[in-house]
């Protein structure tokens, strides 16, 4: 998890994570937290979790 959020994109870009890899590396539970936790955002399109790695307001065009 810490090797995820440490990168670079993680300070105000976008993770893309493989929905399965997520549930059987770290968890999604845990995942979902973590990104709670960090105030960010998270969307999920087909088998992809996608994170809006800030905080602030996120506006959702189409």
């Amino acid at each position: 998890m810490a090797l995820i959020f440490a990168a670079k994109s993680a300070n105000g870009g976008v993770i893309r994570r493989n929905r399965f890899w997520v549930e059987k590396e770290v968890g999604l539970e845990r995942f979902e937290l973590e990104v709670r936790r960090r105030g960010f955002h998270m969307l999920e399109a087909g088998n992809q979790l996608i994170v809006i790695c800030h905080n602030g307001p996120v506006r959702f065009l189409f």
